[in-house]
Protein backbone atom coordinates (compact mmCIF):
# COMPACT_ATOMS: atom_id res chain seq x y z
CA UNK A 1 0.00 0.00 0.00
CA UNK A 2 2.85 2.35 0.85
CA UNK A 3 4.40 1.62 -2.57
CA UNK A 4 1.21 2.68 -4.34
CA UNK A 5 1.09 5.92 -2.37
CA UNK A 6 4.74 6.60 -3.15
CA UNK A 7 4.11 5.92 -6.85
CA UNK A 8 1.11 8.23 -6.86
CA UNK A 9 3.17 10.95 -5.18
CA UNK A 10 5.96 10.49 -7.73
CA UNK A 11 3.50 10.69 -10.61
CA UNK A 12 1.89 13.77 -9.11
CA UNK A 13 5.27 15.46 -8.64
CA UNK A 14 6.30 14.55 -12.18
CA UNK A 15 3.06 15.92 -13.60
CA UNK A 16 3.49 19.21 -11.75
CA UNK A 17 7.15 19.44 -12.76
CA UNK A 18 6.24 18.71 -16.40
CA UNK A 19 3.65 21.48 -16.29
CA UNK A 20 6.11 23.87 -14.65
CA UNK A 21 8.81 23.02 -17.20
CA UNK A 22 6.41 23.71 -20.06
CA UNK A 23 5.23 27.02 -18.62
CA UNK A 24 8.57 28.33 -17.29
CA UNK A 25 10.74 27.44 -20.24
CA UNK A 26 13.11 24.60 -20.81
CA UNK A 27 14.73 23.63 -17.53
CA UNK A 28 14.21 19.92 -18.00
CA UNK A 29 14.65 18.70 -21.54
CA UNK A 30 13.56 15.08 -21.19
CA UNK A 31 11.24 12.68 -19.46
CA UNK A 32 13.45 9.78 -18.37
CA UNK A 33 11.92 6.29 -18.54
CA UNK A 34 13.02 2.68 -18.40
CA UNK A 35 11.76 -0.11 -20.65
CA UNK A 36 13.02 -3.68 -21.02
CA UNK A 37 16.14 -2.90 -19.00
CA UNK A 38 17.11 0.12 -21.12
CA UNK A 39 17.03 3.79 -20.23
CA UNK A 40 15.35 6.23 -22.60
CA UNK A 41 14.83 9.98 -22.81
CA UNK A 42 11.66 11.44 -24.37
CA UNK A 43 11.80 15.13 -25.35
CA UNK A 44 9.28 16.95 -23.16
CA UNK A 45 7.86 18.79 -26.16
CA UNK A 46 6.92 15.45 -27.74
CA UNK A 47 5.68 13.58 -24.66
CA UNK A 48 2.10 13.90 -23.51
CA UNK A 49 0.17 12.85 -20.46
CA UNK A 50 1.30 10.00 -18.21
CA UNK A 51 -1.26 7.37 -17.23
CA UNK A 52 -1.16 4.39 -14.87
CA UNK A 53 -0.99 1.01 -16.57
CA UNK A 54 -4.43 0.34 -18.05
CA UNK A 55 -5.92 -2.86 -19.37
CA UNK A 56 -5.94 -2.97 -23.15
CA UNK A 57 -8.42 -4.48 -25.52
CA UNK A 58 -6.43 -6.75 -27.81
CA UNK A 59 -6.57 -6.30 -31.56
CA UNK A 60 -6.25 -9.47 -33.65
CA UNK A 61 -3.61 -9.93 -36.34
CA UNK A 62 -1.24 -7.28 -35.04
CA UNK A 63 2.45 -7.35 -34.15
CA UNK A 64 3.20 -8.60 -30.62
CA UNK A 65 4.51 -5.15 -29.61
CA UNK A 66 1.08 -3.64 -30.30
CA UNK A 67 -0.78 -4.49 -27.10
CA UNK A 68 -4.18 -3.21 -28.23
CA UNK A 69 -6.24 -0.14 -27.49
CA UNK A 70 -7.05 1.54 -24.19
CA UNK A 71 -9.53 4.17 -23.10
CA UNK A 72 -7.46 6.94 -21.53
CA UNK A 73 -9.54 9.86 -20.23
CA UNK A 74 -12.23 9.14 -22.78
CA UNK A 75 -9.83 8.92 -25.73
CA UNK A 76 -9.02 5.73 -27.60
CA UNK A 77 -5.24 5.15 -27.78
CA UNK A 78 -3.20 2.44 -29.41
CA UNK A 79 -0.76 1.00 -26.86
CA UNK A 80 2.76 0.00 -27.91
CA UNK A 81 5.16 -1.88 -25.63
CA UNK A 82 8.25 0.29 -26.13
CA UNK A 83 10.76 -2.33 -24.99
CA UNK A 84 9.30 -4.94 -27.31
CA UNK A 85 9.10 -2.55 -30.26
CA UNK A 86 12.73 -1.39 -29.93
CA UNK A 87 14.17 -4.86 -29.30
CA UNK A 88 11.97 -6.77 -31.73
CA UNK A 89 11.34 -9.35 -28.99
CA UNK A 90 7.92 -10.42 -27.65
CA UNK A 91 6.66 -8.31 -24.73
CA UNK A 92 7.91 -9.41 -21.33
CA UNK A 93 5.41 -10.79 -18.86
CA UNK A 94 4.93 -8.35 -15.99
CA UNK A 95 4.29 -9.31 -12.39
CA UNK A 96 1.68 -7.46 -10.33
CA UNK A 97 4.46 -5.31 -8.87
CA UNK A 98 5.83 -4.66 -12.36
CA UNK A 99 2.40 -3.59 -13.62
CA UNK A 100 2.05 -1.26 -10.65
CA UNK A 101 5.25 0.55 -11.67
CA UNK A 102 4.45 0.52 -15.41
CA UNK A 103 3.07 3.63 -17.03
CA UNK A 104 1.59 4.67 -20.33
CA UNK A 105 3.17 7.78 -21.81
CA UNK A 106 0.94 9.31 -24.45
CA UNK A 107 2.49 11.07 -27.40
CA UNK A 108 1.90 14.82 -27.50
CA UNK A 109 -1.35 15.76 -29.22
CA UNK A 110 0.62 17.93 -31.65
CA UNK A 111 2.02 14.73 -33.19
CA UNK A 112 -1.55 13.86 -34.22
CA UNK A 113 -1.38 10.18 -33.36
CA UNK A 114 -3.39 8.63 -30.53
CA UNK A 115 -0.72 6.38 -29.17
CA UNK A 116 0.67 5.60 -25.73
CA UNK A 117 3.96 3.87 -25.03
CA UNK A 118 4.07 1.28 -22.26
CA UNK A 119 7.19 1.77 -20.16
CA UNK A 120 8.37 -0.18 -17.14
CA UNK A 121 9.25 2.73 -14.88
CA UNK A 122 9.34 6.50 -14.75
CA UNK A 123 12.79 7.82 -13.82
CA UNK A 124 11.99 11.53 -13.55
CA UNK A 125 12.99 14.58 -15.52
CA UNK A 126 16.48 15.21 -16.85
CA UNK A 127 18.32 18.18 -18.30
CA UNK A 128 21.76 18.49 -19.87
CA UNK A 129 23.40 19.04 -16.48
CA UNK A 130 22.43 15.48 -15.48
CA UNK A 131 24.86 14.02 -18.04
CA UNK A 132 28.63 13.92 -18.28
CA UNK A 133 28.97 12.89 -21.94
CA UNK A 134 26.97 12.60 -25.13
CA UNK A 135 27.50 10.78 -28.41
CA UNK A 136 25.82 10.16 -31.72
CA UNK A 137 23.55 7.11 -32.09
CA UNK A 138 25.44 3.94 -33.00
CA UNK A 139 25.80 3.00 -36.66
CA UNK A 140 22.71 1.18 -37.89
CA UNK A 141 20.45 2.59 -35.16
CA UNK A 142 16.80 3.24 -35.93
CA UNK A 143 16.04 6.68 -37.41
CA UNK A 144 14.16 7.68 -34.28
CA UNK A 145 17.23 7.30 -32.03
CA UNK A 146 18.70 10.64 -31.07
CA UNK A 147 21.91 11.25 -29.19
CA UNK A 148 23.05 8.95 -26.42
CA UNK A 149 23.98 10.37 -23.02
CA UNK A 150 26.00 9.09 -20.09
CA UNK A 151 25.13 10.16 -16.56
CA UNK A 152 27.45 10.52 -13.56
CA UNK A 153 26.93 6.87 -12.57
CA UNK A 154 28.02 5.68 -16.03
CA UNK A 155 24.50 4.66 -17.10
CA UNK A 156 23.68 5.10 -20.80
CA UNK A 157 20.48 6.95 -21.76
CA UNK A 158 19.18 6.83 -25.32
CA UNK A 159 17.10 9.73 -26.59
CA UNK A 160 14.07 8.72 -28.63
CA UNK A 161 12.63 11.29 -31.01
CA UNK A 162 8.92 10.55 -30.56
CA UNK A 163 7.98 12.56 -33.65
CA UNK A 164 10.32 10.50 -35.83
CA UNK A 165 9.09 7.31 -34.14
CA UNK A 166 5.46 8.19 -34.83
CA UNK A 167 6.23 8.56 -38.55
CA UNK A 168 8.05 5.25 -38.99
CA UNK A 169 6.25 3.00 -41.50
CA UNK A 170 6.75 -0.03 -39.21
CA UNK A 171 5.32 1.87 -36.23
CA UNK A 172 2.28 2.92 -38.25
CA UNK A 173 1.71 -0.55 -39.72
CA UNK A 174 0.51 -2.60 -36.77
CA UNK A 175 -0.80 -5.54 -38.78
CA UNK A 176 1.22 -8.72 -38.55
Amino acid sequence: MANREALRELQSRLASRLQAARSEGVQAAWLAVEAAGNKYLFPLSQAGEIFPFAATQGVPYTHPWFLGVANLRGGLYGVVDLGSYVSGQPPAQRSDAGRAESRLVALNQLLEINCALLIDRLAGLRNMEAFTASNQPPEGSPDYFGSGYTDATGAHWQEINLQALSQQPQFLSISA
